[in-house]
């Protein structure tokens, strides 16, 4: 690295700032996003962005991030190095680092389903992330934790989007919608709208785009109709692309609450050794159903996806069936036995759901529909983030409209295990009948093993 002298000037050249790129430079929220139609923009703004503040921050700890190493190289990395003159700083391709004379650092990282944890005990002052809609909300949860430190530089969270993509959901939420996650009963977890800010932007606002590539608004003006809304204007209601489109957190959440004993109960489960994903879920006199609680974890195997399942419902807790994916009967090459096996050795006997995808799906939809009295069928404890969070990101397959996308594949497990649970015929809870008085041992011994649908016994392997 070379050193400069102290009475030497190095001029870098930044190019011109549009009135929105301004905005985005001055923001001082803890998270402000950038964009929403192409064109505005973004990647210049996020490369001035992170080259002034690690200039006029020493020391400052910057993580600029996108979906795929390759497309962040030739939007952010390459033009960025064009910019810093060679005296305040050298790039570590091995490490995709840039070191600035002053001590900041600019980190350069992807972020797929499999790399994500490689940013767990990382700290930075400020995080950008590229295109933020290509993102889960639990990844950009997961990269915000890496926002911390011990240097008073004030810590802040910048993403640059457009609408469409596995992340529209959330950030349409939070930054569009400015639909906020409150927990009364613990504040910590809620999501304050002061710390949330959008700066909206149209090809119109980069004059230097248009000046350069008059073209470019002709290619965004002649796009299909849905794409056009979307990249040319900056329509958020154009391009979602959401599944789950009806799924609104004030009416398909609530609050926790303590199950009545009365309420029959279920578990419905999908596996991989990627993901376990489990729910409970309850279903009352009405027929409503509950998701009151879930399970997540990677890396399992069977056995042990089995005794989390177990340990996680407490005891006395009385459920009916657990309901499993129907290749949990396949034959396992390697043992000769089914994971329905295992999981029958280790307490739990499972019943087999259906495998229609579609119409599977189609049956969630159905318990998501209001009735004449204005509530759905299935409701979602807020306590579930992770099922609610999947439920906001799932897409529409691009080959079949009717059914959802199976990627990203970390986000369809718990909505597989919750389709299971729809597509699979569960009863609801018995409404106890008046005692009456030369009764009362009977009635009481009948009424038990109604509301729990008494113990499961090995018949029901029978369903595979």
């Amino acid at each position: 690295m070379k050193k400069i002298k102290s009475d030497s000037a190095v001029t870098i050249d930044l190019g011109r700032a549009n009135p929105k790129q301004r905005l985005f430079y001055l923001s001082r929220t803890l998270y402000t996003a950038y964009g929403g139609a192409r064109g505005g923009g973004k990647s210049h703004a996020v490369r001035v962005k992170a080259l002034g503040g690690a200039l006029a921050n020493p020391g400052i700890r910057i993580l600029i991030v996108r979906r795929t190493y390759p497309e962040l190289q030739y939007s952010i990395v390459e033009p960025l190095l064009r910019l810093l003159p060679p005296e305040l700083g050298s790039y570590n391709g091995t490490m995709h680092a840039l070191s600035f004379i002053n001590g900041s650092l600019i980190k350069f990282g992807h972020c797929s389903s499999q790399s994500q944890a490689e940013y767990q005990g990382q700290e930075y002052d400020w995080i950008f992330v590229d295109e933020a809609t290509q993102f889960t909300y639990d990844e950009f949860r997961t990269l915000g934790a890496c926002l911390r430190g011990t240097s008073k530089v004030q810590k802040r969270f910048y993403l640059t989007c457009n609408p469409g993509g596995v992340g529209h959901a959330w950030v349409k939420r939070l930054f569009i919608d400015r639909d906020f996650y409150s927990d009364p009963r613990e504040p910590e977890r809620s999501e304050n709208p002061d710390d949330y800010s959008f700066i909206f932007a149209t090809v119109e606002d980069n004059r230097v785009l248009l000046e350069s590539s008059p073209q470019y608004l002709q290619m965004l003006s002649s796009l299909p109709e849905g794409m056009r809304r979307a990249h040319r204007y900056g329509d958020w209601n154009a391009l979602a692309g959401q599944y789950f489109s009806e799924f609104r957190m004030d009416t398909h959440t609530a609050e926790p609450f303590e199950i009545p004993q009365g309420w029959a109960r279920y578990r419905a489960f999908d596996y991989g050794l990627d993901m376990f994903a489990c729910l409970w879920i309850a279903v009352d006199f009405e027929g409503r159903s509950y998701v009151y609680r879930e399970a997540r974890a990677g890396g399992l195997i069977v056995s042990e996806a089995a005794r989390l399942m177990l340990s996680m419902t407490p005891p006395g807790e009385r459920i009916a069936y657990t309901i499993a994916p129907p290749d949990m009967w396949s034959t396992q090459r390697d043992t000769g036995q089914t994971i329905a096996e295992i999981f029958a050795r280790q307490g739990v006997e499972l019943v087999r759901a259906g495998n229609a995808r579609v119409a599977g799906w189609l049956s969630v939809k159905e318990r998501l529909r209001m009735d004449e009295g204005g509530v759905p069928q299935l409701i979602i404890f807020r306590s579930c983030r992770g099922l609610i969070s999947d439920m906001l990101s799932l897409q529409h397959s691009e080959t079949n409209p009717s059914d959802a996308a199976s990627e990203p594949h970390d986000v369809t497990h718990a909505p597989d295990a919750l389709r299971y649970f729809c597509h699979t015929r569960c009863l609801p809870a018995i409404r106890p009948e008046p005692l009456s008085l030369d009764d009362e041992d009977g009635a009481e011994r009948d009424y038990d093993a109604a509301m729990t649908g008494g113990e499961a016994g090995n018949g029901y392997l029978l369903w595979g």
